[in-house]
C-alpha cells in the first residue's frame, strides 16, 4: 500500500558535529528505502534544515501531502519532546515549560520569534522512542562487537555500565530504569546503569559500585544516545578517563583504537591504568580496560522501530 497523501518528518536535536548530522542522514535514508512513506529529518536547532525547512521540503516534492507523521528520534521523553518540538510545530505543548510557565519566551532563547509552520493539513506528532524492546538486540550487538576489540582473554571478568544522559524531569530515569530492567534480565554479565549529569547515580558511582560488587576485569560502557554528539565523543569519555580535558576546554585522548574526530567509528578501549576521573563528588577506581562502542546510528534495528512507530499511528 502507497500512501501518498502522508510523509514523515523525522525528529532530530541537532548537533554542532557534522557526524551527527550524516547519522540522521542515514537514518532518513534507510527509513525511505524501507517504508511506503517519502521522509525528510528536521532538526529542533543548531543544524539544517529546521522543522518549518523540512516540512516545506516534504510538500515540494509530495503535492499532495496531506498528513504528516513527526515522529521524535528521541529516546525518553522530555522537554524537547513535550514542550519545544509541539511549539516550534505550532502545536500544543504537552506540559507547561517549568523553565518559562507563562510561554513568553526572552529575545535570544530558541522559542523566540519562530518561524511559522507552512502547512494546511495535519501534523501527528507522536511520541519518543521509549524503552523499546527491540533496543536491547542493539544493545547486545555493541557489547559483542566491544568485546571482539578487547586486548583481554576472552574469559575475562567483563562488566556493562549502561550510560545515559540524564534530566532534571523524571522522564529519563523511567526510560533507563524500564529499559535497564529488561536488560538487566537478559543479561549474563554483572551490570547496572549510570546518569553523565543532572541526577543520580552518575558513572563513577555506578562503575564504582558494579566493580566493589563484583570481580571485573573489563568494562563495556555502553553510550544510550542515538548519534554521536558533544556528549559521546568529549563529555562521557572525559568522565571514562579515555581523553583528559586540561582545564582549557582542549581535550587530549589517550591511546585508543579509533581517532573519533576523524572516523566514523568512534569506539574506544582504553588500557589497564588506575582511573581517578572526578564527576561532581564521585571519583572513578578502575583496574582495567574500558570498551566504549559507538552510539546506537543508524542500526537496522532502530530504522525498523521508527517504522512501528509510524505504522501504528496510521
Amino acid at each position: 500500500m502507497s500512501y501518498e497523501d502522508t510523509a514523515v518528518l523525522l525528529l532530530s536535536h541537532g548537533s554542532t558535529l557534522p557526524y551527527a548530522e550524516e547519522v540522521f542522514k542515514n537514518i532518513c535514508a534507510k527509513f525511505k528505502a524501507s517504508s511506503e512513506f517519502d521522509a525528510e529529518v528536521g532538526y529542533m536547532k543548531v543544524a539544517k534544515p529546521n522543522l518549518p525547512e523540512a516540512i516545506n521540503l516534504l510538500k515540494e516534492r509530495n503535492p499532495d501531502l496531506k498528513r504528516i507523521i513527526a515522529t521524535p528520534v528521541f529516546l525518553a521523553a522530555g522537554i524537547h519532546t513535550n514542550i519545544d518540538i509541539p511549539i516550534i510545530l505550532g502545536l500544543e505543548p504537552k506540559e507547561v515549560d517549568p523553565r518559562q510557565p507563562d510561554g513568553n519566551y526572552p529575545e535570544g532563547h530558541y522559542l523566540y520569534g519562530l518561524e511559522e509552520v507552512d502547512f494546511d493539513g495535519d501534523i501527528d506528532l507522536l511520541g519518543p522512542i521509549g524503552p523499546n524492546p527491540k533496543l536491547l538486540d542493539i544493545i547486545n550487538k555493541k557489547i559483542s562487537s566491544a568485546l571482539e576489540d578487547s586486548e583481554l582473554e576472552d574469559d575475562a571478568k567483563t562488566g556493562v555500565l549502561l550510560v545515559v544522559h540524564g534530566s532534571r524531569l523524571n522522564y529519563s530515569k523511567e526510560f533507563i530504569t524500564d529499559l535497564f530492567g529488561q536488560f538487566e534480565a537478559q543479561c549474563d554479565y554483572p551490570c547496572d546503569f549510570g546518569f553523565m549529569e543532572l541526577v543520580e547515580p552518575n558513572i563513577p558511582s555506578s562503575i564504582n559500585k558494579l566493580v566493589s560488587e563484583n570481580e571485573v576485569d573489563r568494562l563495556v560502557v555502553v553510550p544510550i544516545f542515538i548519534a554521536p554528539g558533544a556528549h559521546t565523543t568529549r563529555d562521557i569519555p572525559t568522565i571514562l578517563g579515555l581523553i583528559e580535558d586540561d582545564g582549557h576546554g582542549h581535550h587530549h585522548h589517550h591511546h585508543h583504537d579509533h581517532d573519533h574526530e576523524h572516523s566514523h567509528d568512534h569506539g574506544h578501549s582504553h588500557g589497564h591504568h588506575h582511573h581517578h576521573h572526578g564527576h561532581g563528588d564521585a571519583k572513578m577506581e578502575f583496574e582495567g580496560e574500558i570498551l566504549y562502542p559507538d552510539p546506537i546510528c543508524d542500526d537496522d534495528v532502530l530504522i525498523e522501530i521508527l517504522k512501528d512507530m509510524v505504522n501504528e499511528a496510521l
